[in-house]
């Protein structure tokens, strides 16, 4: 018999589910779906060549918030508003109070003045020689820049040409640059390179793992390319949101990360399931068609649960995070396309290839059945013993502290985190960071009185103001009162280094209970990011009840049942708890510091909230594919027991080898330079190991056993097998 004719259907489809019949279209139409899906690549690849130079820079902003007001009045009012950067200006000999000194550093501060770009431009020298600008060594001072513009066009543009001019320093001077804006200029392509370089180990790891299970190299190799796939048709899709919307450049690092996790786990159960129908005596064509009702299903289900985790993040009104939720959608919808419509196609061209070479008779009762069952022989000893281990596992989550980023993200080779260390180490003071104040109405005994009181703040080295500079509760000069004259008046409250290294947010919340004379917003950048985090954290409750609801009806779709949802979300909340633990005791308390990172005490809620839905929506996915076999040996036996046994022993080892491979996916991450991209990988590279084996192997045999019948109120056991 030919290929073509063992291919070809030998009933009528009408009466077949939805999923078959697509099965058998794609079998007949293979060639015209290999066609199509080669001329869609292409295609993707152009559109996502586009893609990535479009992306953006962003900042930690709150857009509406009373720092971003502040800010607006600061630049509508008095034409200033926060430093963007620093040059970090060391005496050659000497110290910066040097005549010679002194003139070259006002000479440079003009040059730096005169460029088109740059707003402001002061330093030690042009204020009046305040100590917060000066190191305690008379080494070093400082010059401070403003340059307006959104985070694109002062990192891209105007820094690349301005930094390498202005370091070149002079006979007298060396500069070196530093800064918010600068740091993070730096984090991007540091951030890129991690990616990258992970990327070239993770593939031939991933094909040699994937060999390992799989047996084939067809097999190990397809999973693959299905990934390859799903991050080109994710950046394809990404193109055209960018259309009416921006995308943070980092949503490309979350791109290639789970493109390539997600295209070879759902391509694995495809295949699997394709080997099982071919196993169980079915030619080809029907193989093909199978895999596509089965699997097909609980793929479509697992996609849809991810994408729904991630779309959470929608609700928060940050560009930053919805960025991720843009890219990790676009990417389901990759791997969706890969797994659905373009594997079933490969597979009935050349699914020979993808069976084993020797097929071993299929066991009824093998490891992952004799383990099933004996956990639910004593469900509650199992039970308890593993929900023990991870809650001490999660303990450390009760000590998280939410933070601000700062240098300290970059390795320590960084130029920006050597200027910005030197400033926190040799400087009594940050006056880059300062919080600035801002009123409409004043009179010089309100800011006399006003500035006083602030100076007094643990924390607080001085107060600038029209009145004066202060410091302790005195005056201590009369410091630069032109800087504060126009509609109003303003006051900037320069934070000590310690200060800033150890709670910023709780010294702006200091600042802010100071009962003012008048009405003042406060801004700057502590304060940005301030505002930055409270928002975040506010609407965290909500990004969790949207989050445990969605899944909660996708999981209902799917089985019908209203406990078994509500288990799997206690379940896969135990796991992030896991993964939350984890990254608090590693990254905010500093363990494991073989990794090469510098703790710093507290995370910032950005990357923890990202880390959530994705780790949330991948636990989901595991949980989807266990119950698919669960549900399905219910459905034909009507033995709970019997089908959580026979469900783990088919779907368990292909479960943990994706899990397995997955989280060596994100581990591969734990080798990068930025703390940001460690913590990404080394937390979801627990969740996901912990998801994938002590969760499914030991927590869901127990907890269905213990309620039995009551697993799948209120449908009960279905009225007709499955097929």
């Amino acid at each position: 018999m030919t290929v073509s004719a063992r291919l070809r259907p030998v009933h009528a489809a009408t009466a077949e589910p939805p999923l078959r019949r697509l099965g058998y279209f794609l079998v007949r139409r293979r060639r015209l779906v290999l066609t199509l899906a080669l001329l869609g690549l292409i295609a993707a690849g152009v559109l996502a060549a586009g893609a990535v130079p479009r992306l953006s820079l962003a900042r930690f902003e709150a857009p509406g918030s009373e720092s971003d007001r502040a800010q607006a009045e600061l630049v509508e009012r008095f034409d200033t508003g926060n430093p963007d950067m620093i040059f970090l200006v060391t005496a050659k000999s000497g110290t910066v109070d040097a005549p010679a000194v002194e003139a070259a550093g006002r000479e440079l501060t003009a040059r730096i003045g005169d460029e088109a770009d740059v707003a402001e431009a002061d330093s030690y020298w042009t204020r009046g020689r305040p100590a917060t600008m000066r190191s305690e060594d008379g080494r070093h001072a400082l010059i401070v820049v403003r340059i307006p513009g959104d985070a694109d066009h002062v990192r891209a543009q105007v820094l690349p040409r301005l930094i390498p001019e202005i370091t070149r320093g002079t006979d007298l001077l060396q500069v070196r640059a530093g800064g918010g804006e600068e740091v993070f200029r730096e984090t991007v392509p540091l951030a890129r390179q991690d990616f990258v370089r992970a990327e070239l180990v993770i593939f031939p790891l991933a094909f040699v793992l994937l060999w390992l299970y799989q047996r084939r190299a067809m097999a190990a190799l397809v999973p693959i390319l299905a990934g390859l796939f799903a991050m080109m048709i994710g950046l394809a899709l990404l193109r055209g949101v960018l259309t009416f919307t921006e995308i943070s450049t980092f949503a490309l690092n979350l791109t290639l990360a789970m493109g390539l996790g997600l295209g070879i786990d759902y391509c694995l159960f495809v295949i699997q399931r394709f080997r099982e129908e071919t196993r169980g005596g079915k030619d080809r064509a029907a193989a093909v068609a199978g895999a596509v009702e089965h699997a097909g299903r609980t793929v479509l289900f697992s996609g849809l649960t991810v994408a729904t985790s991630l779309a959470v993040l929608f609700a928060l009104p940050f560009d930053f995070l919805r960025s991720f939720a843009y890219a990790g959608i676009a990417v389901v919808i990759g791997g969706l396309v890969a797994a659905v419509l373009v594997l079933p196609a490969v597979l009935a061209s050349i699914g020979g290839t993808m069976l084993p070479r020797r097929e071993r008779p299929e066991r009824a009762a093998g490891f992952w059945h004799g383990l099933a069952t004996r956990v639910m022989r004593r469900p509650l000893v199992f039970g308890s013993l593993a929900t023990v281990l991870l809650l001490v596992l999660a303990s450390p989550f009760l000590g998280l502290r939410f933070g601000v980023a700062d240098d300290r993200i970059l390795p320590l080779e960084a130029s920006s985190r050597q200027t910005q260390e030197v400033v926190r180490q040799s400087f009594p003071a940050e006056e880059t960071d300062a919080i600035q104040l801002v009123s409409r109405e004043a009179v010089t005994a309100d800011v006399t009185a006003y500035a006083t009181s602030l100076s007094r703040l643990p924390g607080v080295a001085q107060v600038d103001s029209a009145a004066g500079s202060f410091a302790g509760g005195q005056r201590v000069g009369d410091g630069d009162p032109s800087r504060f004259q126009g509609e109003g008046t303003w006051l900037s409250v320069v934070p000590s280094a310690a200060a800033l290294a150890d709670d910023p947010v709780r010294l702006v919340q200091a600042v802010r209970a100071v009962p003012p004379p008048f009405e003042v917003l406060v801004g700057g950048y502590p304060a940005e990011l301030s505002d930055y985090r409270a928002s975040v954290v506010e609407r965290l409750p909500l990004v969790l009840a949207l989050m445990l609801g969605v899944t909660f009806v996708v999981l209902f779709l799917m089985t019908r049942s209203l406990i078994i949802p509500i288990k799997a979300t206690l379940l896969n909340v135990l796991s992030l708890g896991v993964m939350f633990g984890a990254i608090v005791w590693i990254f905010q308390d500093g363990n494991l510091s073989v990794l090469g990172f510098t703790p710093t005490g507290t995370l910032d809620p950005s990357i923890p909230i990202l880390m959530l839905c994705v780790a949330y929506g991948l636990s989901m996915d595991y949980e989807v594919f266990l119950l698919s076999r669960i549900k399905e040996e219910y459905d034909r036996t009507g033995d709970t027991e019997q089908a959580v046994a026979a469900g783990l022993q088919r779907g368990a080892p292909l479960i943990t080898a994706a899990g397995g491979i997955l989280a060596l996916t994100f581990a591969a991450y734990a080798t990068a330079q930025v703390m940001f991209v460690q913590m990404l990988g080394v937390g979801m590279a627990v969740a996901v190991l912990v998801d994938a084996t002590v969760i499914r192997a030991v927590l869901v045999p127990s907890l269905m056993r213990l309620a039995g019948p009551l697993n799948w109120w209120p449908r009960g056991r279905a009225s007709t097998p499955a097929r």
